[in-house]
């Protein structure tokens, strides 16, 4: 066995499904080893932010990790960006990134760079084993460390004689760490907090914003009239009908600082104190009211649910958490707007969707739409790089082939990975992407206005660097390059006809929404 099948086989014995890759050269040995390996499925993307991003919807649907294939340091490069995203969505990655032969890294060739300073950016472990024998145990290590609570990237360098030379064996998997319990002492005092009547909010995120979790804030909130407040970049959260809905804290200072007015304490429940997204010079960076107390109840990778399980019975032993009951718009009429589409979003939405939500500006009304409809799962691009929406849809429909996909992406989020697009088609899968087609990158004008309400500054409005309109994007002829069906929708009419036939027809479709940008 060669360290290439030693290495892929140790992954798939220990519960790795997919692999999704870019290769080049330096990884031959480890495509050819997928062939010994028949529980490892292998998933083509054409760029490596889109395998990156798709190992990241992967994760966070399946509840176990995905694997990479990226080709050495410039391949890592161009798959950072989402990597970033699933580091702080705290998704299970297993990157294997190939490397020059250990021989040949001394004359430097073309391609030569220091993998490990860019792989170490992520935080996690990286291993690089020296020959055929350590593959294995080095992927058994790695695994187990992704799995880590709460979850993490780590990165195997497997130079390309490592890859083809003999002497490897399937490493036995490495029990990883089980989740740290929470703090008695904090939970008394947060239990002690919410009784005493003084103005509480709890900030959840993590596992907390799964169906559970929910229950347990919601009960916490029914009995104590605390406010409950959902982080506001999550890497899965569970809604609908059936469920508590809580409102995300929002986008700006202003927004979260008017959402926690009033608020005595503020308790925090897998996720961090809320901070400002970015810095303005007459706003705070942390968001904790002045004079407000923050209590940690359960740390990012502590075990959450169990603390707000724990919680409830302390603060709510008899009470029922309110639920959102079933009930959808009414399908609106008219030009879209940024209201309407999500209206018809939450009118057609389908059981056990799963809605990839990277609409940036023009999603201001989605959940609202959406509180009562099905059942369906949340994902958002957590680390606030953008291009993580069809990626994220690819991972997630490969994770859940027997659940509806919706990818809805504003219009220049599509085009850092529109090779997406070819993905979906070449698997097949699921995937109903809705393009929010706004001809503007309109978060920056909103920024700009943001920072500059003096007079004499230039007018956001006529700035052509955040304008996508000239030339214009030819969405549905893209799509149709990459042999996926394609409409596009200016009015709520359409988009309704168009999805609703897009969510009955298997295989993935792509639609062009033209909405105005939010005022």
């Amino acid at each position: 066995m060669n360290g290439a099948e030693a290495l892929l086989r140790t992954l798939a014995d220990g519960g790795v499904e997919v692999l999704f890759t870019n290769p080049g050269t330096t990884e031959l040995h480890l495509v050819g080893a997928l062939e010994s390996v028949p529980e490892l499925r292998g998933v083509l993307a054409l760029f490596e932010g889109v395998v990156t991003g798709a190992a990241d919807g992967y994760a966070r649907i399946a509840g176990k990790p995905a694997a990479t294939l990226l080709h050495l340091g410039p391949g890592l490069a161009y798959g950072l960006t989402n990597l970033h995203n699933s580091r702080r969505a705290n998704s299970p990655v297993v990157n294997i990134v190939g490397d020059h032969a250990t021989f040949h890294t001394a004359f430097d060739p073309p391609l030569n760079s220091d993998i490990a300073a860019l792989a170490g950016w992520l935080r996690g472990p990286v291993r690089r084993p020296e020959d055929a024998a350590g593959a294995g145990p080095d992927g058994a290590a790695t695994l187990a460390a992704v799995l880590e609570p709460p979850g993490q990237i780590a990165t195997v360098i497997m130079p390309a004689d490592v890859s083809w030379s003999d002497g490897g064996a399937a490493a036995s998997p490495v029990r990883p760490r089980s989740a740290p319990t929470f703090d008695q002492d904090v939970l008394t005092q947060v239990a002690d907090v919410l009784r005493g009547g003084e103005t509480t909010a709890l900030v959840i995120g993590g596992t907390a914003l799964r169906e559970a979790g929910l229950l347990a804030a919601g009960r916490i909130a029914a009995a104590t009239g605390a406010r409950v407040f959902q982080e506001l970049y999550s890497n899965r959260v569970e809604r609908g009908a059936g469920l508590p809905a809580f409102p995300r804290l929002g986008f700006y200072p202003d927004q979260v600082l008017d959402q926690l007015r009033g608020v005595r304490h503020v308790v925090v429940v897998g996720t961090k104190a809320p901070v400002s997204f970015f810095a303005y010079s007459d706003q705070p960076s942390l968001l904790v009211p002045e004079g407000a107390r923050t209590h940690v109840l359960a740390e990012v990778g502590q075990d959450a649910v169990a603390a707000l399980d724990r919680l409830a019975d302390l603060v709510a032993p008899d009470t029922t958490a309110p639920v959102t009951e079933p009930h959808r718009p009414a399908l609106p009429t008219g030009a879209l707007t940024v209201q309407n589409w999500a209206d018809v979003v939450a009118a057609l939405l389908p059981e056990r969707a799963i809605v990839i939500d990277e609409s940036v500006s023009s999603g201001t009304a989605l959940a609202a739409a959406t509180a009562g409809a099905p059942r369906h799962d949340v994902l958002m691009q957590t680390g606030g790089a953008m291009g993580d929406g069809l990626p994220l849809a690819v991972g997630a429909a490969v994770a859940a082939p027997d659940r509806p996909v919706l990818a809805l992406v504003a219009d220049g989020c599509v085009m850092y990975t529109v090779s997406a697009l070819w993905t979906q088609v070449r698997e097949q899968l699921n995937i109903t992407n809705v393009v929010l087609n706004n001809h503007a990158y309109a978060i920056l004008r909103q920024e700009w206005k943001y920072f500059s309400d003096r007079p004499g500054r230039a007018d956001p409005d006529r700035n052509q660097l955040f304008d996508l309109a000239n030339p214009p994007i030819d969405f549905v002829g893209l799509a149709s390059a990459f042999g996926m069906p394609a409409s596009r929708a200016t009015t709520a009419e359409q988009l309704a006809e168009q999805l609703s036939q897009a969510l009955a027809q298997p295989g993935p479709h792509l639609i062009d929404a033209a909405i105005p940008p939010a005022a």
